[in-house]
């Protein structure tokens, strides 16, 4: 499959990221999963919020499942031990390993894995989901990987738009987050809100 590569710079304050994305001519890349080939506002929220919240990774074990492009696991490899991320599209993974090879991140592990995959594997301090819940018929799955985390004593950090089919996942999230905020991310002709979840499952005492 012909990806026809291009590089793109995103800027997250006062830091550029560079990531490889398809073309215009590689545009149509995958029927099965789509969504993957753009770096959507809840990557760009994630960030956002990392660069103000950087110890959520900062000398960590992070792992990013779904990861599509990558985005917030380059964004997170300057600062983290270690950085796992994964997708199921060995399209994206492909992409993920040249952003990788292009920023010499040594640190950075790229793999061809379903979310469920990791399951029983890799516990890393962190994990980033970003934009997973768009899917209805996923949710319950989801949120069995989440709650498998959450009791390794690991941080889930997930970046969503604000969607209103999506309402009745977050709002089982809720009883694990302690800290929510909202960033607003700028486009070209629009601003999206990205509601970000910090989960975690408190210890009793």
């Amino acid at each position: 499959m012909q990806l026809h590569p291009e590089l793109k710079i995103f800027t997250i304050n006062n830091h550029s990221i560079q990531l490889y994305a398809p073309g215009a001519t590689g545009s149509k890349l995958s029927v099965h999963s789509p969504y993957w080939a753009k770096v959507w506002p809840a990557a760009l929220g994630l960030c956002y919020f990392l660069h103000d919240n950087v110890h959520y990774v900062k000398h960590k074990t992070v792992t990013e499942l779904a990861a599509g492009l990558g985005l917030p696991s380059l964004f997170a490899a300057r600062y983290a031990a270690k950085v796992y991320c994964s997708d199921i599209e060995p399209a994206a993974v492909a992409l993920l390993e040249q952003s990788v090879q292009h920023n010499r991140f040594n640190n950075v592990r790229c793999s061809v894995k379903s979310w469920s995959d990791y399951l029983g594997g890799i516990n890393p301090h962190t994990l980033l989901l970003s934009d997973i819940n768009y899917e209805p018929e996923y949710f319950d799955s989801l949120l069995e990987v989440i709650q498998y985390y959450l009791e390794h004593r690991c941080t889930v950090i997930i970046s969503t738009p604000q969607r209103l089919m999506a309402k009745s996942f977050i709002e089982k999230l809720l009883l694990y987050c302690v800290h929510q905020e909202e960033k607003i991310i700028h486009e070209t002709r629009q601003e999206t809100a990205v509601s970000i979840f910090v989960l975690k499952l408190e210890v009793q005492a």
